[in-house]
C-alpha cells in the first residue's frame, strides 16, 4: 500500500508535554477565542499561557482535594470551560470521561456510575438534572458547575475552584504522571443502559493519534471547533492537533450559528462530518438557483477546471462570494465520521477548498487513516496513519475484507468487559467490523459497514438492537426491524421501522409511529424513528429463531 507525504512533525509522549511546548514557544498567542455571551460578537481572547495558568489552577484544586489520580466526569454543551477540564485531567494521573448530553437519564446514571467518576463536572444547562439525580450517584464526591457561583455541600463553583487553585502550590499537581499504556481517557459508546462498551484510550494512543495525523495532514494557524466534545474525532484530532500545532482554535457554542462564527473569526480550516457538509452545500446550491446563475456557476467551475491546468488558480477569486460565506480565510474541511459522498469533495475542491476525508473509529483514537494534502481523492479515505499496520481480514473476490488494525493508536480495551475486548482485539489486532478494499492507487476505500449498525449522515452510530428494545414495548407489536433510509446518493439519513403486528390487529401506519415515538420520548431526536411499514408476514428466521435482517 502506497504511503502518504510526510510533515515534519516533532513527537511528545504526554499532554502536559504538548501544551508545555506550546506555552514555551508562542505563549502570548490566542490558544482559543470564543463568544463573551450568546448572541454576542464580543470574542474572548485566551493566551496559551493564560490557558496553562487556568489548568495549573485547577488542578492543583481538584489535587489538594485528593483527586489528583481520579476519574472525572464532564457533561455539557461545547465551551472552553469543558475543554479546560479536559486538559486539566489528561495532565494529571487521573482518567477524563465524557459524556454525551443527549443520552437519556438512565444511561447518563450508568455511565457515571459503571465509569467509577468521582467528580462530575456540569455545564449551567444540567443544574437542575444534577439536583434531581444527586441520590443515584454515591459515588460521585464532588458535583462542580460551571455557571456555580457558590459552594454548598457536594456542589461545588468552578470559579471558586479555580481562583482557590491560582494560590495554590502547583508541585504536587505537576509532579501526577501517568503510565503512557494505562487508561487515560474513558469514551463509552452509544448503547441502552447496561450495553454501552467504555472504550479505554491511553496517553500513548491519543498522542500518537495527534502526531502521524498531523504528518498526514497539515493544520493552519486559525481552526474553528464545531463538533461536540465528547467525540473523540473534536477532542482528540481538532482540540488536542490544534494544540499541538500552536494554533488557535475558536469555539463554536451553537450549531445554529455556524456560519456567522466562520464570518466572525475567520479560521482557515475547520473539522465536520458529511451532513454539515451537505447542508452547507445544498445551502449553497439553493441560493445560486434562486438567484438564477446556475449556468453562471458552473460555467465558472468549467473555466477555472481549464485555467488551472496551466498552473494558474482563480479560483478563490472567481468564487469569491462564497469565501465569504466561509470568512474569507478557509483553506481546508476536514471530513470525517461518516460516508463522504464523492460529490461533496468536487464541490469543494472546485470553489478552491482542499476538502480531506479520513476514516477512523472511536477505538483507534479514532484516526485509521486519512488523505494527506496534495492527494485528497473524494472517493477514498485515504492511507494508513504511519504508525498502524492495516489489513484485509478474508477478502472477497471483490478484494473488499474486514478491516484489521495495529499499532499505537489501538484502544486498551473495553472497561470491565473482557469478553468483548477479547473478540475485538485478536492476536493484537483489531477488527473494525468495517469493510473495505484498497483501490489501484493503494488508497483505502471503505465499502461497508458493521453488520446491523446504521451510520447516518450525521456521524452518529445507530445500534438498531437498542430501539428495537423500545419498540417491542408496544404491546401489539410483535416483531421489528429497524433500517437505515437512504437518499438518492446512498446516504443513510434516517430510521425506519419494519413491523410485523400479527394476525388480526389494524393500527395505521400515523398511529403506530406515534405509540412509538412514546416509548422512545427520552431518546435523541438523532435516534427517533421517522417512517414505518407494515408486513404482512412474520420475518424470516433462523434455525435458533434469530430474524434474518437483511433477507
Amino acid at each position: 500500500m502506497a504511503k502518504a507525504p510526510v510533515y515534519n512533525g516533532t513527537a511528545f509522549s504526554s499532554i502536559r508535554e504538548c501544551l508545555d511546548r506550546a506555552v514555551a514557544d508562542c505563549p502570548d498567542k490566542d490558544a482559543y477565542q470564543f463568544r463573551a455571551g450568546r448572541g454576542s460578537d464580543e470574542i474572548v481572547h485566551v493566551s496559551y499561557r493564560q490557558f496553562f495558568d487556568v489548568n495549573e489552577a485547577l488542578g492543583a484544586s481538584l489535587t489538594k482535594r485528593g483527586f489528583g489520580s481520579s476519574h472525572i466526569a464532564c457533561v455539557g454543551e461545547n465551551s472552553f470551560k469543558w475543554i479546560c477540564v479536559y486538559i486539566t485531567v489528561l495532565k494529571s494521573a487521573g482518567v477524563f470521561v465524557p459524556i454525551d448530553k443527549d443520552l437519556p437519564t438512565a444511561d447518563k446514571l450508568h455511565l457515571l456510575t459503571e465509569s467509577e467518576s468521582e467528580i462530575l463536572f456540569y455545564s449551567g444547562k444540567f443544574e437542575k438534572w444534577v439536583q434531581e439525580n444527586q441520590d443515584a450517584l454515591p459515588g460521585i464526591k464532588f458535583f462542580i458547575g460551571f455557571d456555580r457561583q457558590e459552594d454548598e455541600g457536594r456542589f461545588l463553583s468552578y470559579g471558586r475552584l479555580v481562583e482557590e487553585g491560582r494560590d495554590l502550590p502547583k508541585d504536587e499537581y505537576d509532579a501526577l504522571k501517568s503510565d503512557p499504556d494505562e487508561l487515560k481517557y474513558l469514551v463509552y459508546t452509544s448503547g441502552t443502559t447496561g450495553t454501552a462498551k467504555g472504550v479505554m484510550l491511553t496517553e500513548r494512543n491519543i498522542c500518537s493519534d495527534v502526531h502521524y495525523g498531523l504528518t498526514c495532514s497539515h493544520l493552519y494557524s486559525v481552526g474553528l471547533s464545531v463538533l461536540p466534545y465528547h467525540h473523540t474525532y473534536e477532542a482528540v484530532v481538532n482540540i488536542l492537533g490544534s494544540m499541538h500545532n500552536h494554533a488557535t482554535l475558536c469555539i463554536n457554542q451553537n450549531m445554529r450559528e455556524i456560519v456567522k462564527d466562520m464570518q466572525l473569526f475567520h479560521p482557515e480550516y475547520t473539522f465536520l462530518v458529511p451532513a454539515i457538509a451537505q447542508f452547507m452545500v445544498n445551502s449553497f446550491r439553493k441560493n445560486i438557483r434562486q438567484q438564477g446563475k446556475e449556468e453562471q456557476f458552473e460555467r465558472a467551475i468549467w473555466a477555472s477546471k481549464k485555467i488551472g491546468r496551466f498552473g494558474i488558480d482563480i479560483r478563490r477569486i472567481v468564487f469569491k462570494a462564497v469565501h465569504e460565506v466561509f470568512g474569507g480565510n478557509m483553506k481546508k474541511i476536514l471530513c470525517g465520521g461518516a460516508y463522504s459522498p464523492p460529490e461533496l469533495g468536487e464541490f469543494f475542491t472546485s470553489i478552491g477548498l482542499v476538502y480531506c476525508i479520513g476514516y477512523g473509529i472511536t477505538e483507534c483514537s479514532p484516526l485509521v487513516a486519512g488523505n494527506p494534502d496534495g492527494d485528497c481523492t473524494p472517493d477514498t479515505v485515504g492511507f494508513k496513519l504511519d504508525c498502524l499496520e492495516l489489513r484485509l481480514d478474508e477478502p472477497n473476490e471483490e478484494g473488499i475484507g474486514e478491516i484489521c488494525v495495529k499499532g499505537d493508536t489501538v484502544m486498551k480495551g473495553y472497561y470491565k468487559n473482557p469478553e468483548a475486548t477479547a473478540e475485538a482485539i485478536r492476536d493484537g489486532w483489531f477488527y473494525t467490523g468495517d469493510y473495505g478494499k484498497f483501490n489501484e492507487t493503494g488508497h483505502l476505500m471503505i465499502t461497508g459497514r458493521k453488520k446491523n449498525i446504521i451510520v447516518l449522515d450525521n456521524g452518529k452510530n445507530i445500534y438498531p438492537e437498542e430501539l428495537e428494545n423500545y419498540i417491542n414495548r408496544v404491546p401489539y407489536i410483535e416483531e421489528v426491524v429497524v433500517r437505515g433510509v437512504k437518499n438518492e446518493q446512498g446516504i443513510e439519513t434516517e430510521l425506519m421501522a419494519e413491523v410485523y403486528l400479527g394476525e388480526e390487529v389494524e393500527h395505521t401506519e400515523v398511529e403506530i409511529l406515534a405509540d412509538i415515538w412514546q416509548e422512545m420520548k427520552e431518546l435523541p431526536s438523532y435516534k427517533m424513528i421517522r417512517k414505518v411499514v407494515i408486513r404482512e408476514e412474520p420475518f424470516p428466521k433462523t434455525t435458533t429463531n434469530k430474524i434474518r435482517r437483511n433477507v
